[in-house]
């Protein structure tokens, strides 16, 4: 049976790495290149000790300009319902999930914080 991918994530840091697809979801992630305009990255630090321990505590968030020449470029990735909650407890406690719409006109999920 295969799974059924209904899901897309947009993401913009660690998610675009192998290591962590592997360890989060079992495989790697096929993705396609996209972009979120009016967004820029901005640097926060994570207070979330656990995810401090396996990513770091300095990380990027995106913040909404609202500027069109703005633009955060990333990937964005086909995930089951399960694999979306497993990326909701791998994300820092201070992130949180929005559906944002993606330069191509998709829409899908972002973690940001309101830091």
């Amino acid at each position: 049976m295969n799974p059924k991918y209904t899901e897309h994530l947009f993401s913009y840091g660690t998610l675009q790495t192998e290591t962590v697809q592997l360890s989060l979801f079992g495989r790697r992630l096929e993705g396609e290149p996209d972009a979120l305009v009016g967004y820029c990255l901005v640097t926060i630090h994570v207070q979330d000790q656990s995810f401090v321990v396996h990513s770091g505590a300095v990380q990027r968030n995106l913040l909404q300009t609202g500027n069109a020449s703005d633009v955060v470029e990333g990937s964005v990735f086909m995930l089951t319902q399960e694999e979306i909650e497993r990326a909701d407890k791998y994300e820092p406690a201070e992130y949180r999930r929005l559906k944002i719409q993606l330069r191509s006109g998709l829409d899908a999920w972002a973690y940001l914080s309101d830091q």
